[in-house]
């Protein structure tokens, strides 16, 4: 279970796109400010991104979507520009808090795509409402229990490197997400170093490494509720949550599509954007000439 992005990697990603900037918005949930970003009109289609992350997870989807679905793209509470709460933050807080920034905004049912913490909550915001969800896409998603499958449950201090202090932390935790290794320069990891010093999420992330080693909130056992129409799509150079997680969702939820992505690692909505939104919009009922 584990993701955070760079800015740099942000703006490669959104290069291959142009499209009229999405609405930069907040709405109050629960007290809390939540930043989003909007475009489009059709179906509704929401974006979740990982830990770590922010809406600019998703800058090279957002337009290859826009022309045909009506997109929204919140900052998570607890990260990005939304507001940081100190509470002991799980997945079922950010269920909560899906659930609530639908009410407000006038969602009654969408389509959700979730990248890796992203995904855990898109699965469970599904089990919890299934009523609210049209279709459901899993990308290098986490959810099952650090000892799922019988696997040794990994020591704090490893998950801790999620949440990196140092460049050399971030240097490393990047070399996890991204199969372009060439990618990772010193500069780069000082910028991504730099974007999580501003972003200051650090408490966040702490404490959903408490959830994940405490169990909380895992999909183990559950997933054969999922009825919604669900596509999996895996970085099959993922580090992060290897492609054996993708397939154990595959086997768990019943009709899935896995879709293997060549030379992608944990991000692969951007680092192989054109292959990713090509096969998130055909899967939606878009054409995928509409991603070019």
């Amino acid at each position: 279970m584990r993701r955070l992005l760079s800015p740099a990697l942000v703006l490669l990603a959104a290069l291959s796109v142009r499209a009229e900037a999405p609405l930069d918005k907040t709405v109050e949930v629960f007290g809390q400010k939540i930043h989003y970003l909007e475009a489009g009109s059709g179906p509704v289609v929401i974006l979740l991104h990982g830990l770590g992350g922010s809406a600019g997870n998703w800058a090279a989807t957002t337009p290859a979507l826009a022309s045909k679905f009506h997109v929204y793209v919140p900052d998570q509470i607890g990260f990005g520009a939304s507001d940081k709460p100190l509470i002991d933050y799980r997945v079922a807080t950010l269920v909560d808090f899906l659930d609530g920034f639908c009410k407000k905004v006038g969602i009654t049912k969408a389509s959700v795509v979730g990248n890796s913490l992203g995904g855990w909550t898109a699965v469970d915001f599904t089990l919890a409402h299934p009523d609210k969800v049209e279709k459901l896409v899993l990308v290098d998603s986490a959810g099952y229990s650090l000892d799922h499958n019988g696997a040794p449950k990994p020591p704090r201090e490893m998950l801790q490197a999620l949440n990196p202090s140092t460049v050399a932390q971030a240097k490393q935790v990047m070399g996890l997400i991204l199969a372009n290794k060439a990618m990772i320069t010193d500069q780069f990891a000082e910028g991504f170093f730099a974007q999580h010093m501003k972003t200051g999420d650090g408490y966040t992330i702490d404490k959903f490494i408490d959830s994940i080693l405490r169990g909380e909130d895992v999909v183990d056992g559950k997933l054969g509720a999922v009825k919604a129409s669900t596509l999996i799509v895996w970085g099959k150079q993922d580090l992060l949550v290897p492609l054996a997680a993708g397939q154990w969702f595959s086997q768990d939820i019943a009709g899935s599509e896995l879709v293997t992505l060549d030379g992608c690692g944990h991000v692969p909505q951007m680092e192989c954007a054109a292959k990713f939104n090509a096969t998130l919009v055909k899967f939606l009922g878009g054409s995928p000439e509409q991603t070019k």
